[in-house]
């Protein structure tokens, strides 16, 4: 969440979360997550596997048969992804994954109910509401992902641009040789009227999400 001014507070510091200071003295507060590395590591043990037909064949099974956390430490160091959320799952008494694509589904299920999450804990501690989510980077190009962050978050997203890091980089060297907008707001209309963004609204049964979230 974008803030004036940090949250220093010991539920904050408990629940792992950090201020980061950003452009024109706004305070960017957020906790890390494991990201689309699960489903990276995953892929290396499928070798000849498309990853356009495994979200494709995913996207069409059902939600929240497995779910992970995937926070868990266990799933830090690379190797084999698929074995471990196997384990995991196994070693609590749940059913586990088929085959790549349903293992591809808990991935993304689980990543989705992990924004559910931080996003819930961030306004709790902030007192700020969010009233969208917006995925950037290499995320930004999962539209099943973008689409089941949506259903479990309650929250429309906008995905993109894909390439932020470096378009922040380049408008802030612009806007000091005085070649882009003088202000964050104009930065970001820049943005929104140059580069292709997609938008998801939540569907399906929010229910299922909350009682998802309490099985982790």
């Amino acid at each position: 969440m974008e803030l004036d001014a940090p949250v220093l507070t010991a539920a904050g510091r408990t629940a792992n979360f950090t201020n980061e200071a950003g452009v024109d003295e706004t305070i960017r507060y957020l906790r890390n997550l494991t990201g689309l590395w699960l489903l990276q590591q995953s892929l290396r043990c499928w070798p000849g596997s498309s990853l356009d037909e495994l979200l494709a064949e995913a996207a069409r099974l059902p939600p929240l048969r497995f779910v992970i956390d995937p926070d868990d430490p266990v799933f830090v160091p690379p190797g084999d992804m698929p074995g471990r959320i196997a384990t995991w799952l196994g070693a609590r008494g749940e059913a586990v994954p088929g085959g790549p694509a349903e293992t591809v589904r808990c991935i993304l299920d689980s990543m989705a109910l992990g924004h559910r999450r931080a996003i819930a804990e961030a306004q709790a501690l902030s007192g700020r509401h969010a009233d969208v989510v917006h995925i950037v980077g290499g995320g930004a190009r999962n539209a099943l992902l973008c689409q089941l962050t949506a259903d479990a978050t309650g929250l429309p997203v906008i995905a993109g641009p894909a390439e932020a890091t470096a378009m922040g980089n380049v408008l802030v060297q612009a806007r000091a040789l005085g070649a882009a907008p003088a202000d964050l707001a104009g930065m970001r209309a820049l943005i929104r009227s140059t580069q292709p963004l997609r938008s998801f609204s939540p569907v399906g049964d929010g229910a299922a999400w909350a009682g998802a979230a309490a099985r982790l």
